[in-house]
């Protein structure tokens, strides 16, 4: 049981804020290589002569790698070990993307060339996530881990904007290959860092740091691994049920979120926006995701995971709704904002649950559930959602996606709590 904490000001050794600094800044490595594609296919697709066929298998690819590797490395780092051993497993993911970068600006001379290297690239986003995740959670004290998830996930709304930026400056002093060089150059010092930081002495000064303080230590030892079997991290993971219910929920979310952004531009044209105002406010939540991260992750310490989830669902489900009513660029924002105080905020949320209710398996549960969970959403949300809207338009189609989210309910009455002072509450 985490203790969790009757305040709302987090206190941890320096140590523990240095891990949060890089692997926050790893997330924002990752956000940016997710978007990178995007950016720059318009011109890959002029360069190679590709189909609209072609051009979408190069995110199938992708997507393929992600999931294999959210899964694999998320059970490796269990079977290798916990702690500062996780930080091993963590530059082998890591420098997935930083080779694969290098190499696509060097390398991909043809479209086959540049299709392989999406795998790598899709290998060290899914594979980094949730060892990411699992170090953070392993280097603050029990009572703000909640906090510590939900900031270390503002990389990914910041690495959207910082995306833009840092692509438009490449491209204009070269081509669309030197902007998979920003991956390399992002990657390579945080991987230096974190083999700095990350280590068995660090760690164990770390931690009789917390006890002095009077907070509770992340984990009993500095290091965990399986209990030998080749299996033992997955049936670690799967026999506990909040692990098979948050990859049931996580899923929910995934879907509704899948479904929401594939058809925003495509809605925003049919009432005349113009392509520009729609692709910028299109990305509007992210200016607003931060929030709700940091805020709905602390506040999980102190309220519980349980109480924090029921309230985003219904925030999903009213900004869901809200987006019926979208008919104009003022009304767009305001309704795109507000679902951004939602959007990213359950997932660093049930992934401190997933570490409190897995501990020596928490890589390989945050690994399926990055893995299982995105994967089937992304097979078939948006292509659902395309049925929906073509046949019965955009008004059902909000529905059913916050239709979606409401079942989430269900698997979350089936979550046990993992926050001790929420309980203590509940029983109050």
């Amino acid at each position: 049981m985490n203790p969790g904490t009757h305040s709302l000001v987090p206190r941890a050794p320096a140590l523990s804020w240095w891990m949060l600094v890089i692997t926050t800044l790893a997330i924002l490595m990752t956000s940016v290589d997710h978007q990178i594609l995007p950016a720059v296919l318009p011109q890959i697709s002029e360069d190679f002569g590709l189909s609209p066929d072609q051009a979408g298998l190069i995110n199938s690819v992708y997507f393929a790698g992600l999931v294999g590797g959210g899964i694999l490395f998320g059970y490796l780092s269990d079977r290798i070990g916990s702690g500062y051993r996780r930080t091993w497993t963590w530059n082998v993911a890591m420098l997935f993307g930083i080779i694969g970068g290098a190499l696509t600006f060097g390398m991909a001379g043809s479209f086959a060339a540049f299709l392989l290297l999406r795998i790598p690239m899709g290998i060290s986003r899914g594979g980094s996530e949730p060892v990411n995740v699992a170090m953070v959670a392993e280097w603050w004290p029990k009572e703000h881990r909640g906090f510590a998830v939900g900031v270390h996930h503002t990389g990914f709304p910041l690495g959207q904007f910082l995306a833009g930026a840092l692509i438009a400056l490449v491209l204009g002093a070269g081509d669309w290959r030197h902007a998979f060089l920003v991956i390399p150059l992002l990657g390579i010092p945080v991987v230096i860092w974190q083999s700095f930081i990350g280590r068995q002495k660090k760690q164990a000064k770390l931690y009789g740091q917390i006890k002095a303080m009077g907070k509770t230590p992340p984990q009993e030892e500095l290091s965990t691994k399986g209990d030998g079997t080749m299996w033992g991290p997955v049936k670690e993971a799967l026999k506990h049920a909040n692990v098979r219910w948050s990859v049931l929920l996580c899923f929910l979310f995934l879907w509704g979120e899948a479904g929401a952004v594939t058809f925003l531009t495509t809605q925003f044209a049919d009432f005349g926006m113009n392509t520009a105002d729609a692709i910028l406010v299109s990305g509007a939540s992210g200016l607003t995701g931060w929030i709700g991260q940091v805020v709905w992750g602390t506040l999980s310490d102190k309220l519980g995971r349980k109480f924090s989830i029921s309230f985003l669902i219904i925030g999903w489900v009213v900004t869901l709704l809200a987006m019926i009513f979208i008919h104009d660029l003022t009304s767009a924002w305001i309704v795109l904002l507000a679902w951004g105080l939602f959007r990213n905020a359950p997932f660093p949320v049930l992934y401190a649950l997933l570490v409190d209710s897995t501990p020596k398996a928490a890589g390989t549960s945050m690994g399926l559930m990055i893995g299982v969970a995105m994967g089937v959403s992304g097979i078939f949300a948006s292509a659902v959602s395309g049925i929906v809207v073509t046949h019965l338009g955009f008004t059902w189609h909000y529905i059913i996606l916050a239709l979606i989210c409401l079942v989430g309910f269900i698997p979350l009455a089936r979550i046990t709590e993992t926050v001790a002072v929420a309980v203590k509450k509940d029983k109050e």
